[in-house]
């Protein structure tokens, strides 16, 4: 019995020694592979369809502007309509007091009848002095011509009936002379008169026309088919401003002055969306091309539209982090056909754009890549170690990437191992987070 008890013990201590054995090759075999924790992914080749992804703000595509109307003094609003309201082009937005106007309209019109009026007088009074002129020359012309007849016998006649001729003769001819400068001076000045009056009658025309034009533009009418906005009466608090004071709309009633800003028409049949594209994708896009689009506001719609234009250069504040880094973006609107809808500006929507296709292209996830040292790089597996290598970035789409300078079927990383790696060490730091990567 006592040998076996002992014999079950030595079974006992050899288990013990085996398990012991068989759990510390375990762990030196766990402690010498490679940590399988970092997930992968391999360079494919083939086609892909570009597309370019971005977001942007909804615009009026046409917006008109109603000023009041540049006239003399204070302008009181006698006619508005609301906010909101639905319009169409030519018709009545505002309408201001035209009494002031409709005054000066009636008094430049007394001045015109009065101009006229002196104008028929004077010419009147012309043609009855040039009739009276003209048979005072008719006189003083057969005057001279009896004084030369007479003259002509002066041979025999007396010295002194002779010289009396002579006399008489320089006397018809001098008055005949005066006769016709004094015709002229007076045709002269009658011109200069019917002058000066044309000049008070076209005047008065001119202060007429521009009272009837002012009288016109107390209406304001829709140039457009649209809604109408209303402006804020900044004249409202007497003049007194200042940021972030909540200003009232203009209504009915309210006094301003010309210049000021009463509404606005938003068109509605086109509608614009302003928004960036990056600096890689700018490459593939040129006006005209088709977009499709998602409202925000609308999820469950759909809509298509165009690029309307493109900025030839980045803008000075125009950067954003990509998976390439900081990036230089370009502004970008596009137009888009709202289909009858209301759609109300500032709501946010997104826009897809098909920018064509490469057929033999060499691509991975955006996650695969990351910056390091202000480039691109991937990681690629090596044996037991991840080694960041620089690629070329041809292309992006919303998922993947277009790349040159790594061979298909490379393994990459899908997770920056040198950030794992500080992680595991306990040595992670601040760092800058982008789409799909991280910046180094």
């Amino acid at each position: 019995m006592r040998l076996y008890g002992k014999l079950i013990l030595g079974i006992l201590i050899v288990a013990v020694l085996a398990l012991a054995a068989v759990g510390g090759n375990y762990a030196l075999t766990r402690l010498r592979q490679p940590p399988s924790d970092i997930p992968t992914v391999r360079v494919l080749r083939g086609p892909l369809e570009l597309r370019v992804y971005t977001t942007g703000e909804l615009r009026p595509g046409q917006t008109a502007t109603l000023v009041a109307p540049p006239v003399g003094g204070v302008l009181q609003i006698i006619h508005l309509v609301k906010s909101g309201t639905a319009v169409k082009k030519d018709d009545v937005v505002a309408e201001f007091d035209p009494s002031e106007q409709q005054y000066n309209l009636e008094q430049s019109q007394s001045q015109l009848d009065e101009a006229e009026q002196q104008i028929k007088k004077m010419k009147a009074e012309a043609a009855v002095r040039a009739a009276q002129d003209k048979e005072a020359l008719m006189r003083a012309q057969f005057d001279v011509r009896r004084a030369e007849l007479t003259i002509k016998g002066n041979d025999l006649l007396g010295a002194i009936e002779a010289r009396k001729n002579v006399i008489n003769l320089e006397e018809a001819r001098r008055k005949l002379d005066q006769l016709e400068r004094d015709i002229k001076s007076k045709a002269s000045s009658d011109q200069a008169d019917l002058a000066v009056l044309g000049v008070t009658r076209t005047r008065a025309m001119m202060t007429m026309k521009m009272a009837q034009q002012s009288i016109d533009n107390m209406i304001l009418r829709a140039p457009i088919d649209g809604y109408v906005a209303l402006g804020q009466n900044r004249d409202a608090s007497g003049g007194i401003y200042f940021s972030g004071m909540e200003l009232p709309e203009f209504n009915e009633g309210d006094q301003t002055y010309p210049g000021r800003v009463i509404a606005q028409v938003v068109g509605i049949e086109r509608m614009e969306i302003l928004s960036k594209v990056s600096e890689i994708d700018r490459g593939t896009l040129d006006s005209g091309q088709a977009i499709d689009v998602q409202v925000d506001a609308l999820p469950q719609k759909r809509f298509t539209g165009t690029i309307k234009s493109l900025a030839g250069m980045a803008g000075s504040s125009s950067i954003f982090f990509d998976d390439v880094g900081a990036t230089n973006t370009f502004d970008a609107s596009f137009e888009m056909d709202p289909r009858g809808m209301k759609l109300n500006p500032g709501v946010s929507a997104r826009v897809m754009i098909r920018s064509g296709s490469v057929k033999d292209a060499l691509s991975l996830p955006r996650q695969a890549l990351f910056q390091k040292e202000g480039k691109p790089v991937v990681y690629v597996k090596r044996a037991e170690s991840w080694e960041p290598c620089p690629v070329q970035i041809k292309y992006l789409t919303e998922s993947r990437a277009v790349i040159d300078g790594i061979a298909e079927g490379t393994e990459v990383a899908l997770v920056n191992p040198e950030l794992k790696k500080s992680a595991t060490a306990g040595k992670s730091g601040p760092l800058a987070p982008i789409i799909g990567g991280v910046i180094q």
